[in-house]
């Protein structure tokens, strides 16, 4: 059974002052009780714990540091919950609350666990409400606004679509709210066209939020064959418009060639511990013919790993691809640049391969 995972941003949840916004949120609520009698299944993804934390305490600024973040998020993680819990269940639908951590999609065994509960509990007819855990957070392992989220949610469900959910009617040329001449962008097939459009933000989908990271966050899913739409949720009828397919927001649609799921949560999941730099050979190798990475093209090793952990793969200051290592930084120094015959002289028991192909993905 298809499942829609459905995002709602901060600008979505909360206003300015952290209230909820009651009158977006039931009309979200309302169109997903009619997918659900459809008979599709629906996941949501929030945001705004902190926004309602900070209302509720009367914080004038939102905080800097990250103990004060968390500790606002605690204070509105269940007030926001129970809002989405009473309005689905004024509706006949069931819902229960999933907190995630980046830990949970960064480590293999935690990211299996957590896609059987969420299937459980779409096979339940359960409406998930998915925050992340900001009260054990990290400053340096965060979703960023739940986008990264969401994408990572949608690919571990195998989702029919993603909806991302915003104050704004899609992706533009420029910020409309500072270029009165932008224009909305109707559907993305190719990212390389909109590399070059001024959307703000880090690229990086670990960043703050913003337009750049719905914009990685729909490449993540699109690479697993899952179409994703950037829309405005505070106007009527826009989720049902987009899951039938009818011109809404901006449309991203999924790419010819497709990504595993595994190497999607390797490439944006599981975070980096060191780097292989390797020869102009190998780099050949690895990207025109997509072979392992043998410790003879490994000419430096920068950064302390164990084996199993992931690296970035280098070679002249640029990024060719990352993976799972074979080797611990120790043992991989010992035996850079060596051919296979020579690490088993060193090694008789070490891999053949740095990093195996099936292991490993290009940027």
């Amino acid at each position: 059974m298809s499942a829609t995972v459905i995002k709602l941003g901060s600008s979505i949840v909360a206003d300015e002052r952290g209230e909820v916004r009651g009158d977006v949120l039931e009309r979200v609520c309302d169109q997903a009780a009619e997918l659900y009698r459809d008979g599709r299944r629906i996941v949501l993804v929030t945001s705004g714990a902190i926004a309602r934390g900070m209302n509720l305490m009367q914080l004038p600024m939102r905080p800097t540091a990250m103990d004060g973040l968390q500790a606002a998020s605690a204070v509105g993680q269940g007030k926001l919950y129970r809002h989405y819990d009473e309005l689905l269940a004024a509706r006949g639908l069931k819902s229960a609350q999933v907190l995630l951590t980046f830990f949970d999609m960064s480590a293999r065994s935690h990211y299996l666990n957590a896609r059987q509960t969420l299937r459980t509990l779409i096979e339940w007819g359960v409406v998930p409400v998915i925050n992340e855990n900001d009260t054990t957070a990290t400053d340096e392992i965060t979703f960023g606004d739940n986008d990264f989220l969401a994408a990572q949610v949608a690919i571990l469900l195998g989702a029919s679509e993603l909806l991302l959910l915003t104050d704004m009617d899609g992706l533009f040329t420029a910020d409309p709210r500072e270029s009165p001449g932008a224009t909305l962008i109707p559907e993305v097939s190719d990212f390389r066209s909109v590399e070059a459009l001024d959307i703000g933000m880090s690229k990086s989908p670990l960043g703050s939020g913003g337009m750049r990271s719905k914009v990685v966050a729909a490449e993540m899913a699109t690479a697993a064959g899952i179409e994703t739409v950037i829309l405005n949720g505070t106007r009527p009828g826009t989720v049902l418009r987009a899951v039938a397919g009818e011109p809404e927001g901006t449309r991203f649609h999924s790419q010819a060639q497709r990504v595993s799921s595994f190497k999607l949560w390797l490439k944006y999941a599981k975070p980096s511990h060191g780097r292989l730099v390797v020869d102009a050979g190998a780099e050949r190798a690895l990207r025109e013919r997509g072979t392992s990475l043998l410790p003879v093209g490994v000419v430096d090793v920068q950064g302390e790993f164990k084996a199993g952990d992931a690296v970035d793969v280098v070679t002249d200051g640029h990024a060719i691809g990352k993976g799972i290592v074979n080797y611990s930084a120790v043992e991989l120094r010992r035996v850079k640049g060596l051919k296979t015959d020579a690490v088993r002289e060193r090694m008789p028991r070490a891999a053949e391969e740095a990093v195996h192909r099936d292991y490993f993905v290009l940027d």
